[in-house]
Parts: structure tokens; sequence; C-alpha cells
């Protein structure tokens, strides 16, 4: 009795265990042939002027994929949050699938975690040749490249020659004094020089406004100065003046870049500063504007004239797996992504400016071929104050702006509040 006993259980355990290990093979089938899907959280959605682009492009690559990868778009259109975000996730060991990487000091610290996807391996072939080289040596440190370049930036003024025409102004001053002189002129027309911000993460116009000062002041090595170096303070002097005696609107302090583009747009301000991807925006939204703004580079100030603040702007980067075709996926996509026709394909519906090599077509955009062509006359171009403090620096920027200009911080307490910040 007890063997018939013991010979039911035996066959009530192999009939318990066929299906699991039937059901085992068929996951494991699954995880070996199934879809991939990468979650690809960005700030190019909404009224960004790659949005439209970039959905386009990710719609053709889940096509081309159907079955094997699909990318799906977490939209955060609020910038400033999307970073906040990021840096929030990356300081807790985690990565999202795909996402935008800021290169800055802040981000490139997680270079030194295994919290990122190299692709080293892959920048040894043949698609480094599609990018300009000197992209992706920025973009390696101690020989791994965890991320991939992608949109890059100057930052030239933008100013509107028909509002400088009204005034009787016929060209951009070449010297700062000499455009003090013409923003009285505006004034005297009604029209406020120039669009500025101490809101926002990084008071943005205004610090890429000190950005080309510091480099007028001390030449392309300016900000690789301790904050210690006089010329912080002179150069805050000098950006302090641009909000004084009605050189700016009355909400620049506290103001973000809502504010600050807003005016430009509007066409109450005539002087703006940004990065060429805000081209898409302005054709659509101030089509007027768009067609009368020209680019320059910044007042001479110090001893060195014609420089432009210029960076990487946005890297891609993932989170590192040790799965091969979830690491293939990735890679297969970044590739799609640098594809130098897809780039071209954003670069010309969104003025955008990227680190992967390709030619604008004859139908380019007027402005954009200016941010070709001021890029191309720069005696020499730096990052902006961004590229080289880290991020606690950068958001204690604004708050020490908004000091300095409301005479509560001299410009030697406006540069000590920076340094406290380290």
């Amino acid at each position: 009795m007890k063997s018939i006993v013991r010979g039911l259980a035996l066959l009530l355990i192999i009939a318990i265990a066929v299906p699991v290990f039937a059901n085992g093979g068929s996951d494991a089938a699954m995880e070996e042939t199934g879809e991939i899907v990468l979650s690809f959280p960005t700030f190019w959605v909404g009224q960004d002027s790659k949005s439209g682009p970039i959905a386009t492009l990710l719609e053709t690559f889940n096509n081309e994929n159907t079955g094997e990868i699909k990318v799906l778009l977490e939209p955060n259109p609020d910038t400033d949050g999307y970073r906040d975000k990021i840096n929030t996730q990356l300081s807790s060991g985690r990565a999202p699938d795909i996402f935008v990487f800021n290169p800055d000091p802040t981000t490139f610290q997680y270079y030194d975690s295994d919290i990122l996807m190299d692709f080293t391996d892959e920048f040894s072939g043949s698609w480094r040749g599609n990018f300009v080289e000197s992209y992706v040596v920025d973009s390696t440190k101690n020989g791994a490249t965890k991320s991939v370049p992608f949109e890059i930036a100057i930052t030239p003024i933008w100013y509107n020659a028909d509002l400088f025409k009204k005034a009787g102004i016929s060209e951009f001053p070449a010297t700062m004094d000499e455009f003090l002189a013409a923003a009285d002129k505006l004034k005297a027309n009604g029209i406020v020089p120039t669009s500025q911000m101490t809101g926002g993460s990084n008071a943005w116009t205004s610090m890429l406004w000190y950005s080309h000062i510091m480099g007028s002041l001390g030449g392309p090595d300016a900000m690789k100065k301790p904050l210690t170096d006089p010329i912080y303070a002179e150069a805050a002097t000098v950006l302090k003046k641009l909000y004084s005696d009605g050189n700016t609107t009355r909400d620049a302090v506290g103001g973000d870049a809502g504010v600050s583009g807003g005016h430009y747009m509007a066409a109450d301000t005539a002087v703006f500063i940004n990065g060429p991807w805000y081209i898409g925006r302005i054709r659509g939204d101030a089509p007027e504007v768009h067609a009368a703004t020209m680019l320059s580079s910044a007042p001479k100030v110090g001893e060195y004239e014609g420089n432009q603040v210029g960076f990487m702007l946005s890297n891609l980067a993932a989170a590192n797996t040790d799965d091969p075709r979830r690491r293939a996926a990735v890679v297969k996509f970044m590739k799609f992504i640098t594809e130098p026709d897809n780039v071209k394909f954003i670069s010309e519906s969104a003025g955008s400016l990227f680190a992967i090599k390709y030619e604008l077509g004859a139908d380019a955009d007027p402005l954009q071929r200016e941010f070709v062509r001021v890029s191309s006359e720069a005696t020499f171009v730096t990052g902006g104050l961004h590229n080289y403090f880290p991020v606690s620096v950068i958001q204690e920027f604004g708050q020490a702006l908004a000091a300095l200009v409301l005479d509560e911080a001299t410009p030697e307490e406006f540069v000590q509040m920076l340094i406290d910040a380290q």
C-alpha cells in the first residue's frame, strides 16, 4: 500500500512539474525573442521645436522594428523639471532606458559609476565617422564614451534689425559703450533694449550674457580661473548695467525663460540670447520677428572681441544592462537617431545644430544659416558658465544676480554667493 501511495505521489509531482517546466521554457523563449520596449523620457515635446521631427522619427523607427523594438516617448515639457528628475534618478543609482543627458560637470560624474551604458566599443567602428570628432573626444572621459554627442549649441546675440532701424541704429554696436548708447536710442523710441532673467534653474539668458562678457574680459580660458579671481566681479559689474536705467523689462528679476523669450517674440525687447533650437519656436510663433532677427557676437568689453559661447547641449545616454538583446536594441536606436539624414531632418525642421556631420539643404532657414555664419566667424568659442561649474553654483547664479541688481549685494558679494554654493 505504501508503495502505491509513493507511486501516486511521484506521478502527481511529475504531473505538476511538467506544465511548470513547459511554462518556464515558454517564458524563456519570450525573453529571448519578444519585443524589447525602451522608455525614452524627454523634454523634446510640446512647444519644443524638435518635438515634431523627433515624434516622426520615433514612429518610423518603431514601424521599421515592429515586433522587435519599441521606443516609448515619456513627455516632460518642463526642461528644468526634467533635468532635476534625471539628476535625482542618477544620484539614486538608476537611469531611464534612453534619456537626454546634460553634458556638464554634474552629470559627467556618473561616468565613474556603472549606471550608464558604455558605447566605447561602438565608437571604435565606422559609426564614429558620422560625428564631428571633437564632440566624441569631449564626450569621452578616462577612455569611456558613456553618452552619445547629439545636439550642440552656439548662443550668439539676437537682435531685431527692424527695431534697431526704427531707433536709427544701422548696425550692431561693436563695444559695450556703443551698445549702451544704442540702448538709450531704443528707449527714446519706446523700445526696451534687452531681455533678461534671474529666474529658472540657471537664469539662462543673463547667464549667457555673463559668459560672453567673461570671454571678452579674459579670453578662451576665462572661466577656467577660480571664482576668487577678480574677473568674475568685473563681469558682474558689466552685467548689472544691462539691468539698470530701464535696459531690461520690469519682470526680469524673477522672470524665467518664458518671460525673457516672450518679450523678444512680442517685439517688446530688441536684443535676446538663445541657441538655434529656438529658431523653430520663433518662426512659428513670431514670424515677423523671426524675419527681422540678425545675429552678432557680444559687444566688446575687455581685450578680446568676436568670441561666441558654444557647448555640447544634449547628449543621449542609456541605462547599463547585462541583457545583450536590450543593449543591441539601444545601440540600434542610437545609430538610427544619429544617422546624418535623420539629423538633417531634425535640424532643418527645428533649426537646431548637431554634433553629427551633415549639410543644410538649399531651403534651410535663413536664421539657421546666420548661426552657421557667426559660428564660422567667431574668433574663439568657449562654454557657458554652466559648462565649468556644478549645478549648485549655476542654481545660485540667479539668486546672486537678483541680489546684485536689486542693490542687495555688491559684485564681490555676488561672487561670494557663488563660492559659497560650491
